[in-house]
């Protein structure tokens, strides 16, 4: 029984940490990100202090070079004029300045090794901060589209399909009614015409719309002779 009990609280934790991490994932995501930035900004920061250093060697070795040359040029000129004694001593102030200028030399390649290792993490993490950022960018956008989606009233669409069958209701009987006014001019016209031309047909004016009782009779009479 402890150990049923025991399981389903630990359950119980872990599904609640899952529903805290995923209904938090924006911030979260938020504050990786700036950790993320700060990681990044903490890594160019060693990178430039280690070129810094790079430097400050070279100009070392530039300043041990440029020693070795000028004791080298003297010692020279200490033999050309007998003094072996200056020459000798000169030789092992050169000797100590090339080991300096090695070990320096040696040192300067190290640095720039690791100024190279560090600049390819660096522009790793530089691409990857930046892709991270986008996609922070585009999660953001659409869960505010989701929130005022989900903000909008489910029956917003009713109205609208209500408001679109009454117009198309309305368009088609002011269709209708329009029909029906053309029809009746189209028929007041026509009994117009019809009423004038059996006016004028019963003055006598054109042809007769109908036999007349006495030329039918005169037809008659004729049949009958």
């Amino acid at each position: 029984m402890f150990n049923m009990i025991r399981t389903l609280v630990l359950g119980r934790i872990a599904d609640s940490a899952d529903v805290l991490e995923s209904s938090n994932a924006l911030p979260i995501l938020r504050q990786q990100l700036r950790e993320a930035a700060d990681g990044v900004a903490s890594g160019r920061r060693a990178v430039a202090v280690v070129m810094a250093y790079a430097e400050r060697e070279r100009k070392n070795a530039a300043r041990l070079r440029s020693q070795i040359g000028d004791i080298e040029a003297r010692a020279i000129d200490a033999l050309t004029k007998g003094r072996e004694d200056l020459a000798t001593e000169a030789a092992s102030t050169i000797a100590n300045l090339e080991a300096e200028l090695a070990a320096t030399e040696k040192t300067i390649v190290a640095y720039d090794s690791e100024i190279a290792g560090m600049r390819r993490v660096l522009a790793d993490a530089e691409a990857r901060l930046m892709e991270l950022q986008r996609g922070q960018r585009l999660a953001t956008a659409t869960d505010q589209t989701q929130k005022l989606r989900a903000n909008v009233p489910h029956d917003t669409l009713s109205p609208l399909a209500r408001a679109e069958t009454t117009l198309s209701r309305l368009q088609d009987r002011q269709v209708q009614v329009e029909a029906t006014r053309a029809a009746m001019s189209e028929l007041s016209t026509s009994a117009n015409a019809a009423t004038m031309r059996d006016k004028l047909a019963a003055a006598g004016c054109g042809d007769a719309l109908r036999p007349e009782t006495t030329a039918v009779l005169e037809r008659l009479r004729a049949k009958a002779a």
